[in-house]
């Protein structure tokens, strides 16, 4: 049985998911493989192929990736082990001596289009745009002569040997997508004091007040959430469950508490990880949330229990 490699990602090279790789990989020397799909990335870990897979998570402009998301709420769990923020930078490219003038079919992923609309709207007004699974797959066709250009990373470009007839042409400037590396559950990274614990809680009943109740176990701890949104569970129209980025670690105790709070309420809590911060970003944890508040806490109970038995 051939060794698993360490990091599959989402497919094909040239992408930006291939720059988060490299920033993610531990050392030069780490194999790395892609694949078609998010859940085909997924399913290599999770059937022992691959020791991490490193996938889209998030975008700036577009939010997050559904597949993604989808896959981690459904299947085996998997934990999010570290995290990478990679600037969102598009050219447009096409094979060498074709100018913009010539383009009419124009080929990219069905996010990146949505992030040039406007700038191919007004420079490319005649050219029909064309989705394709990945950018760098819409590069390397235009390679093979099957579209005239492409909206992709500048990677794409050199990679394929095609020119760059425009760069930096994203409708909106500093667009960043968050990538994650993801691996079998296993032992947290240690706390860095700037930390993401992700989860996806699903509620028991579905009642006025359902989503506050979920809402508080954090604001009585001091934890601030950094995302929330609701996705389907698939199991019924209005039947949703909550993603949740939560700026604090899973070691931090009123991050513990707040997950025993949400186990105790909710029908089900699927952790997904706590992991470093890609911006290092710190919070500031109120003094009633601190750690040597919950020691001081705990230390108060003892002592009435204590004199409670004497």
């Amino acid at each position: 049985m051939a060794a698993p490699v360490d990091v599959v990602y989402l497919g094909p090279s040239g992408t930006f998911t291939e720059q988060a790789v490299r920033q993610l990989a531990d050392g030069d020397g780490a194999t790395t493989l892609p694949v078609a799909t998010v859940e085909a990335a997924l399913a290599e870990v999770r059937e022992g192929r691959a020791a991490s897979a490193v996938v889209p998570f998030e975008n700036s402009v577009e939010g997050s990736v559904s597949a993604t998301l989808d896959a981690l709420i459904h299947g085996e769990p998997l934990r999010i082990v570290r995290e990478a923020h990679i600037a969102v930078r598009f050219a447009l490219m096409a094979r060498r001596g074709l100018s913009r003038s010539g383009v009419r079919r124009l080929a990219t992923h069905p996010h990146a289009a949505a992030q040039t609309r406007q700038w191919v709207a007004e420079h490319l007004p005649a050219a029909e745009v064309l989705p394709e699974s990945s950018t760098a797959r819409a590069a390397e066709l235009v390679a093979a002569g099957v579209y005239d250009a492409a909206v992709a990373a500048p990677l794409a470009a050199a990679r394929h040997d095609l020119e760059v007839l425009a760069d930096d042409i994203a409708d909106r400037a500093g667009a960043v997508t968050r990538f994650v590396q993801l691996a079998p559950p296993g032992p947290p990274p240690t706390p860095t004091g700037a930390d993401t614990t992700t989860l996806v809680a699903f509620i028991r009943h579905n009642h006025p007040g359902a989503l506050l109740e979920l809402l508080e176990q954090f604001a009585v701890r001091g934890v601030d959430l950094s995302r929330l949104e609701s996705r389907p569970t698939g199991e019924g129209l209005g039947q949703y469950c909550f993603a949740i980025d939560a700026d604090a670690h899973i070691d931090e105790p009123r991050m513990a508490e707040a997950l025993s709070g949400l186990h105790r309420t909710c029908l089900q809590v699927r952790y997904l990880g706590s992991y470093p911060r890609a911006d290092s970003r710190t919070g500031t944890v109120p003094p009633e949330a601190a750690a040597t508040a919950y020691r001081d806490a705990a230390d108060w109970l003892r002592s009435l229990r204590s004199a409670s038995e004497g």
